[in-house]
């Protein structure tokens, strides 16, 4: 396996720790919650003096573990582990499978010299209820697939390469164990098939999860189209001559948002400053398994970069909304019109913001006018910005639009402050 960088994550935990709340590691199964406890944290524990006896882990999908699933089985043993009043790091993974975990977590709160860190994958409990779960003192730490800038820092290369590598088959770890391309799609495949959709069947009781397959393809075939589920609803009963009510997808899109398969943008009457619920956007946390879902078909480029870009947002922390800007224009027989324009995304963290536009590539004036028409339209001075593939030199135009190459936007954390 390819030795991985998680700096982001590692630095969220060194700077939790010893902070009295518990620490719960989330995100989409198999994207390296347990590689970042396990290895990363854990070395880095050692490496800054805590002696090994002093780091309790325990990864309760281990069959050995078994006992340990049991909630006042698993209370004895962590108290028995310690001996005095030095400080002791409690990591377990996988907490969901012992009974009663959070009223056993909340438990080691109250053991003075102990700091505690979980992974898991229930989806309530790995959700926006973990402060309410336990009690104001849980911290949620979300760790994502690998974003490029992760992905090429260990395969490197030419960047080229490393972007068709990645667009094609995502950023989860495991994938680059494999050495073929039917092995990395036959590994995508089984993870959905038997991962991701089989705890979403099993945990929501769905009965027909033929539907819940097709609402999949339907999204992934049509990634940063906007929809809703009285839109979805009506897809099905054309397309595939099926009928089910949007009140069931509205269920599967939240199953599916909850399992962080899938990420939901909202848009956003950047004029009105409002959320308009009518249509929305969701992108894939995953970009293979959306691949591998459809079979590698269905390529567009265009429609994989959006979503990265959006997920490398996601990932740096971002609230990303969908923009909409409505505009008066003359039609054809000189009669004034309302039109909505569409930003890409609307990146705020804190007092930041950012209007982002992803374009595969712009050849002429004309295409750079098309781009740029919904920023230009916005009238405040938070950042423009249009991401290209083409590998060119940052450059702002005189309405203050930067445009920047994609390559600098990815592999560059400060790249939108360019």
């Amino acid at each position: 396996m390819m030795e991985i960088k998680r700096d982001r994550y590692l630095k969220q935990l060194i700077e939790s720790r010893q902070n009295g709340f518990i620490k719960v590691v989330t995100g989409i199964r198999r994207c390296g919650k347990s590689y970042l406890l396990n290895v990363l944290f854990y070395h880095y524990l050692l490496d800054n003096g805590v002696a090994d006896d002093h780091i309790i882990r325990i990864d309760l999908e281990d069959r050995m573990n078994k006992e340990l699933r049991n909630p006042d089985t698993m209370l004895h043993y962590v108290h028995d582990r310690i001996k005095d009043k030095e400080l002791y790091y409690i990591i377990i993974d996988e907490v969901q499978l012992m009974d009663e975990f959070v009223d056993v977590l909340n438990s080691f709160r109250h053991i003075d010299n102990a700091d505690t860190y979980v992974t898991g994958s229930n989806s309530h409990f790995l959700s926006s209820d973990i402060p309410t779960e336990f009690r104001g003192r849980g911290e949620t730490i979300h760790v994502n697939p690998l974003s490029f800038a992760e992905f090429y820092s260990a395969v490197g290369g030419d960047k080229q390469d490393a972007w068709r590598e990645y667009y094609t088959y995502g950023g989860l770890p495991l994938i680059q164990s494999f050495e073929t391309e039917e092995k990395k799609i036959n590994y995508l495949k089984g993870l959905f098939e038997t991962v991701y959709l089989a705890d979403i069947i099993e945990r929501h009781k769905i009965k027909n999860d033929n539907e819940l397959r097709e609402l999949v393809l339907i999204l992934a075939s049509s990634i940063g189209a906007p929809c809703n589920p009285t839109k979805l609803s009506n897809t099905f009963k054309s397309v595939k001559n099926v009928s089910i009510g949007s009140q069931t997808i509205a269920n599967y899109l939240t199953y599916l948002s909850e399992s962080f398969l899938l990420n939901k943008a909202i848009r956003y009457d950047i004029k009105g400053k409002k959320y308009i619920n009518t249509l929305s956007k969701y992108y894939f946390s995953d970009i293979g398994l959306r691949n591998a879902i459809l079979d590698m078909r269905q390529q567009e480029e265009t429609h994989i970069m959006e979503n990265i870009i959006y997920n490398e947002l996601i990932t740096r922390g971002y609230s990303v909304d969908v923009g909409m800007v409505e505009i008066k224009k003359q039609d054809k027989n000189g009669k004034w019109v309302r039109i909505q324009l569409e930003v890409d995304f609307i990146a705020s963290l804190g007092s930041k913001k950012y209007y982002v536009q992803s374009a595969l590539s712009i050849p002429d004036r004309e295409k750079e006018i098309q781009e740029s028409r919904p920023l230009t339209n916005i009238n405040d001075s938070f950042k423009k910005v249009i991401i290209v593939k083409d590998h060119i030199m940052p450059r702002r135009n005189e309405e203050g639009i930067l445009t920047i190459g994609l390559f600098d936007f990815l592999l560059k954390e400060d790249s939108l402050d360019l």
